[in-house]
């Protein structure tokens, strides 16, 4: 599965698996999930088990033919680094990845044990970006693992936001996107976690990137943030940020 995204901070998204499972309380209103029972329910093919986690070889090289370069979010239906992903699997994701080397590739988990843990066998390239995610002040350990793995550009999803974080180191980090929870079950997001985490980043001088305020309609809610858009990106990325039409930090 590969499709062409509306997420603010990529272009497409590429699933070489589907499925997962709940693990944290940023999980209780998983959009994937009930975009992968709604698939199954059209007859799509590879949601045949609905959001049990299933492994998609077939798609394993569709970045390879997609010859313009792209930011593609991997595994936005699923989690790379969930258990039931065998490692010799997600020793072929990685290999595609360093293959299209021409795209940037953003990782998100929520399962930073198992990234740490897999980290030294996983041949990253400056073209993987690997991030986890925080939903609050309880899930801050996720980024203490991250920063000990080997990727090059580390990034945090802090989204949902769905309680105050007071302290984040970001030491190391390269990037950090902050946003509330959207649909019908949305949680409140307070103005004030938010700016909380803006000027963590602006004093860590880590690029912040806000994404939505999220709610039962987010299109009504927009991205500006006490009268500003904040769009910025990973220093690092800089050399061809005019094919994604999006502009890296100054």
């Amino acid at each position: 599965m590969a499709d062409k995204s509306l997420i603010e901070w990529t272009n497409d998204t590429w699933n070489p698996v589907t499925g997962c499972d709940k693990i944290s309380s940023g999980c209780k209103n998983c959009y994937a999930e009930k975009m992968a029972n709604r698939l199954q329910l059209m007859g799509q093919p590879n949601y045949k088990n609905g959001f049990e986690l299933t492994l998609q070889p077939a798609t394993l090289e569709i970045p390879l033919k997609w010859k313009t370069p792209r930011l593609i979010f991997v595994n936005s239906m699923s989690d790379l680094f969930h258990e039931d992903v065998p490692l010799d699997y997600i020793l072929k994701v990685f290999r595609v990845m360093n293959q299209a080397s021409w795209h940037v590739f953003q990782i998100l988990t929520k399962r930073h044990e198992r990234l740490l843990e897999l980290s030294d066998k996983l041949p990253w390239s400056e073209n993987i970006w690997m991030g986890v995610s925080v939903e609050s002040q309880t899930y801050v350990k996720r980024v203490d693992y991250l920063r000990r793995t080997s990727a090059v550009t580390k990034f945090l999803s802090i989204e949902p936001l769905i309680g105050e974080i007071n302290k984040i180191n970001l030491e190391g980090i390269d990037w950090v996107i902050v946003g509330g929870e959207s649909g019908p079950k949305a949680r409140e997001l307070k103005e004030e976690w938010v700016t909380k985490l803006r000027d963590i980043c602006f004093e860590a001088n880590v690029p912040f990137f806000f994404k939505q305020w999220g709610g039962t309609r987010k299109h009504k809610t927009g991205r500006e943030l006490q009268g500003q858009f904040h769009d910025e990106m990973p220093r690092r990325f800089s050399t061809n940020d005019s094919f994604f039409g999006m502009r890296p930090s100054s």
